[in-house]
C-alpha cells in the first residue's frame, strides 16, 4: 500500500537517470535483533546490488516487454505513476509518469495514487492502480489503458472500477494471468482505513483487461499475531499446478514490515497459510521488505521485485523505500525468495 508522502523527492524523481540518491536523516529507532544478512559469494559474470534503485519508488510492479523491463511505483510527489526502465536489471532510467492525468471522480496532488500493476494485452497495455474517490472518501481502484508500456495511459471512466464502500474501499490491484491464459485481479478491500475487516481478493476479467466476470472470491484474512495491524499488497505465481499467494502485513511504516505467503488450489482458492510467521522479513541494511511483485527474466527466471527502507532509516520524512529485487525458487512445495540482500549478488 502506497503512502509516498516526500514531496521533495519529486526533484530526485527528475534527476534520478543522473544517479540521483536520497539524503536521509536516520529515524530514531530502538536496537533491533534481526536474521543475518545474506552474503556475496565470489562468482564470475555480471552481478547486481541492491537497491537497484535508491530513490522512492514504493510498492514496485515489474513489466517485461520483450528484453526490456518497466517497473512502476506508488506516488512520488507530483508523478503519479512513476515509471523507469532497464534492459540488464541494474540500470534503471527514470522515463516519467505513466499516468500524467487522474480521471475527474479521482482526487489530485495528496499523494493517495498508489500501487500500479499493468496486464499486457493483444490491443495495448492496461494499468490497474489505486485512487481517492472523492465522492466516497476513499481509496478505490481504477484502471487506465495505453499502447505503450511506458505510456501515457489514459483514464477516461466516470466511476472507480472496483470500489468495495461497504468494506473500507479497494486497493492494491495486481493483474496475474493463469497457464491457461486466463486474466484475473487481485486486490484487497481497506477495511483498516475505517476499523472493518480485511481480506484479499481475486475475480476474472475478461479477455482485454477491461471489465470484471463472475463474482469476488475472498482469499484469505488477517488472522495471524505478526500481521497485524494489516494485510495488503497481494501476488501471485503458479509453480506446479499450485497457486502461491504472497501478500505483506505488519504496518507499512515500520522495520516488522514483512510478506507472507499462502498456498492456493486454483487463483479463485480456497488457500492454504502454512506457517505462522513471515516467509520473508528484516535484516539490519533492509528494513520492512514488502509491496512485492512477480516477474521473470529474459531467461525464465523468477524474481521478487519489492521495496525496502534503508538500515535505520524507517519512515517518512527521513527514510526512502527504494526498490530491489532477490530471485525466487521453489523448495519442497515452499517458494525461496534469496534475500533480502544488499551486498553484490551474481545475476542467475
Amino acid at each position: 500500500m502506497g503512502r509516498g508522502l516526500l514531496m521533495g523527492l519529486a526533484l530526485c524523481l527528475a534527476l534520478a537517470a543522473a544517479g540521483c540518491g536520497a539524503s536521509a536523516t536516520p529515524a530514531p529507532t530502538a536496537t533491533i535483533a534481526a536474521t543475518p544478512t545474506p552474503t556475496a559469494t565470489a562468482t564470475p559474470g555480471p552481478t547486481y546490488t541492491n537497491p537497484v534503485y535508491n530513490v522512492d519508488f514504493p510498492d514496485p510492479f515489474v513489466l517485461r516487454v520483450g528484453e526490456r523491463y518497466f517497473a512502476y511505483s506508488t506516488n512520488v510527489g507530483s508523478v503519479n505513476v512513476p515509471t523507469i526502465t532497464s534492459e540488464d536489471l541494474t540500470d534503471w532510467e527514470f522515463v516519467g509518469d505513466a499516468l500524467p492525468a487522474l480521471p475527474e471522480w479521482a482526487a489530485i496532488a495528496q499523494s493517495l495514487t498508489w500501487a500500479p500493476g499493468v496486464l499486457a494485452r493483444e490491443e495495448g497495455n492496461v494499468l490497474y492502480y489505486t485512487a481517492r474517490f472523492v465522492e466516497a472518501g476513499l481509496q478505490c481502484i481504477s484502471l487506465a489503458t495505453a499502447t505503450e508500456p511506458r505510456g501515457p495511459f489514459t483514464d477516461n471512466s466516470e466511476a472507480p472500477f472496483i470500489c468495495q464502500t461497504e468494506m473500507g474501499g479497494s486497493i492494491d490491484p495486481y493483474p496475474f494471468v493463469d497457464t491457461d491464459g486466463t486474466p484475473y485481479l487481485l486486490w484487497k478491500n481497506d477495511g483498516n482505513c475505517c476499523g472493518l475487516p480485511v481480506k484479499l481478493w481475486a475475480q476474472e476479467l475478461s479477455e482485454d483487461g477491461l471489465a470484471l466476470l463472475g463474482e469476488p472470491v475472498a482469499l484469505i484474512e488477517r488472522d495471524q499475531g505478526w500481521e497485524r495491524p494489516l494485510i495488503e499488497n497481494p501476488a501471485m505465481w503458479e509453480h506446479e499446478g499450485r497457486y502461491y499467494l504472497l501478500y505483506s502485513a505488519n504496518w507499512w511504516e515500520s522495520h516488522e514490515y514483512a510478506v507472507g505467503y499462502a498456498v492456493c488450489e486454483t487463483v479463485m482458492g480456497p488457500c492454504v497459510k502454512p506457517q505462522e510467521e513471515p516467509i520473508f522479513s528484516y535484516t539490519p541494511q533492509v528494513m520492512g521488505p514488502g509491496g512485492e511483485a512477480f516477474f521473470t527474466d529474459t531467461e525464465g527466471n523468477l524474481w521478487l521485485a519489492y521495496h525496502a527502507w534503508r538500515g535505520a532509516d524507517v519512515g517518512y520524512p527521513g527514510g526512502i523505500r527504494s526498490l530491489r529485487i532477490d530471485p525466487v525458487t521453489f523448495e519442497e512445495g515452499k517458494p525461496v525468495i534469496h534475500g533480502p540482500t544488499s551486498d553484490p549478488q551474481a545475476l542467475p
